[in-house]
């Protein structure tokens, strides 16, 4: 996890379209995908609605000229947390459906309902297509950006202040991580060599533990010195200065928003039936 949080800095480094694109817009367009496929009621609908979102993702990476090894990456370190919370929906009734079929009788009474595995699937598909806008986010716009884009949406500074502060120290934490596990290597210490006693290596891992805690909380008395030297205190707010959205920003905005808007309003309403009762 630590490794990968260096990797993603460098994914949001490259050039493209979808990266030169302001933060702001990206973060509007991301919000606005989730919201618009979360607001759809939970019904066959979903996967129509999912299935246009999703070529709207897949337009924009394929313009971020990404690696889809990078898409793949990222989607299988949420695709447990997924599984776990959409595979037990399966055992269990909901309020959306009013009958229920059995298709699997486990053992100690446990029934698989065929209603229950389309709410699954449903959750699923919603939870994938969200996290997809998430990892576009993320692969095309770097941590400062992001920042910076929040508090030109007026996000409140305290809470920008406290989040930049988070995301600094965070690759200090991993600075401190990578010298830690060098220091390891160096001793060819593998905390997995099965031919290695257990005792000694959960020892060794408690030290490796206990020593990046106490370098990490060296590290935050340094740090908070630093800030002290160069004014900081309660009403210390990061700087963000006043950037306007260019014409391309607006045009592209506009184009994903109209996009989100229709597709859920196309799949629930019969365009023809729409256009059949308006009047003349």
């Amino acid at each position: 996890m630590i490794e990968d949080l260096f990797d993603l800095e460098q994914v949001t480094s490259q050039k493209s379209v979808i990266h030169s694109l302001d933060a702001r817009v990206k973060i509007i367009v991301c919000c606005a995908a989730i919201v618009g496929l979360v607001a759809v009621p939970y019904s066959l609908i979903v996967y129509e609605v999912a299935a246009i979102l999703f070529g709207l993702f897949l337009v924009l990476w394929a313009l971020s000229r990404l690696s889809l090894m990078v898409y793949f990456r990222r989607l299988l370190l949420a695709l447990p947390f997924g599984f776990m919370l959409c595979g037990f929906q399966i055992f269990f009734k909901n309020r959306y459906y009013t009958e229920y079929h059995p298709i699997i009788e486990l053992p100690f009474g446990v029934t698989i309902f065929s209603e229950s595995v389309e709410f699954a699937s449903i959750l699923l598909i919603k939870f994938l297509v969200c996290y997809s806008f998430i990892v576009l986010l993320s692969s095309t716009s770097s941590l400062q950006d992001l920042l910076e884009a929040a508090g030109r949406l007026k996000v409140p500074p305290e809470l920008i202040l406290a989040l930049g502060m988070m995301i600094r120290y965070l690759f200090v934490f991993g600075i401190i991580y990578r010298r830690v596990t060098d220091a390891l290597k160096t001793r060819l210490f593998d905390p997995f060599d099965h031919r290695l006693p257990y005792r000694y290596r959960i020892v060794n891992m408690g030290y490796m533990m206990g020593s990046m805690f106490i370098r990490s909380l060296e590290q935050g008395e340094r740090t908070y010195a630093s800030m002290l030297c160069r004014g900081y205190g309660r009403d210390s707010y990061i700087y963000i200065r006043n950037k306007p959205l260019l014409s391309a920003d607006i045009v592209f905005l506009g184009i994903c928003l109209l996009i989100i808007i229709l597709a859920p309003l196309i799949c629930w309403f019969d365009p023809i039936q729409m256009f059949c009762f308006l009047p003349r």
